[in-house]
């Protein structure tokens, strides 16, 4: 857990995400809710002649060939609902100049795992470094998810690295049914994108980058030292230079065209959300987003 977060500071930040939670729920606003995901399968309940705005993938061939209209058949989705959070805990989350993005992540991952329990959704969770370091199968009711929240705040990583790789990779050894999977990360990885088109076949995956908006821009305050938080590195850099300045500038942005193009690339529903920033609008967006592509 990072040092600028307190553990008294993040338990009341999840209480009151469970109370706003809840309340949105309680009073249908459900933006957030987990049944807009795709379910674990699809049950054919009709036919029917086809309407202008359905999709022309539901039509049925062989019935429109004999009667020369075309018609369309219909599905109703199972309500039941499996949700794993994949959270990357690596080093860099402790980054922040105000929140830091562990605090940014906990609160997105709260809301999505309080959201589905109280739609009796099943939640699992994935601690991921370098390498799988808590794995809690999905279950429901909300003792679960209180408990999944606890070990996200009160696990302390093996290992400051990242690789999202070991888990994409155990959701598809582990998961064999659909299921819809978040992963939660700064992408300070190395490229997974074998492994995210992977789980993109078996699975409803989505992703949210968690970025702090000084990761963006380095701000001109003379020298200082900038320690990697996954390596422990240390460099002595003069801000106040317009060339370091805007080669940190490019690089932040290269890293940000990365990882949009791959969720682009294999059509992952995708959002941004910095440090700070009011996520629940976001959220909303990306629940209602099919397929993928950057907000």
């Amino acid at each position: 857990m990072p040092d600028n977060d307190t553990y008294s500071d993040l338990v009341q930040k999840v209480k009151t995400i469970d109370i706003l939670t809840n309340a949105r729920v309680s009073g249908q606003q459900a933006g957030v809710h987990i049944s807009l995901f795709k379910g674990q399968g699809v049950e054919f309940s009709d036919i029917r002649e086809y309407i202008p705005g359905d999709d022309i993938r539901a039509i049925d061939w062989k019935i429109t060939a004999r009667y020369g209209i075309p018609y369309i058949k219909e599905f109703v989705e199972e309500r039941d609902h499996t949700l794993y959070l994949i959270a990357d805990i690596s080093g860099s989350g402790s980054f922040g100049h105000t929140v830091s993005k562990f605090s940014t992540l906990l609160s997105i991952l709260a809301t999505l795992a309080f959201s589905a329990v109280h739609y009796h959704d099943r939640v699992g969770l994935i601690l991921v470094s370098d390498c799988v370091e808590k794995f809690i199968p999905a279950r429901s009711g909300r003792n679960h998810v209180i408990n999944l929240i606890q070990t996200v705040i009160t696990h302390v990583p093996k290992s400051k690295h990242s690789d999202l790789r070991p888990a994409l990779s155990m959701i598809m050894q582990r998961i064999r049914r659909m299921s819809t999977v978040i992963l939660l990360s700064d992408f300070f990885t190395p490229d997974c994108s074998k492994e995210l088109s992977l789980v993109k076949k078996h699975h409803d995956i989505l992703s949210i980058r968690v970025s702090d908006p000084r990761e963006g821009e380095l701000p001109d305050v003379g020298l200082i030292e900038l320690e990697d938080a996954e390596t422990g590195e240390q460099l002595l850099v003069d801000t106040s230079d317009p060339v370091i300045r805007d080669s940190y500038k490019e690089a932040a942005k290269m890293h940000s065209q990365s990882v949009s193009h791959m969720m682009r690339k294999y059509r992952i529903p995708f959002v941004h959300i910095r440090s700070g920033d009011d996520f629940v609008p976001v959220l909303e967006h990306l629940m209602r987003t099919r397929p993928g592509g950057e907000l």
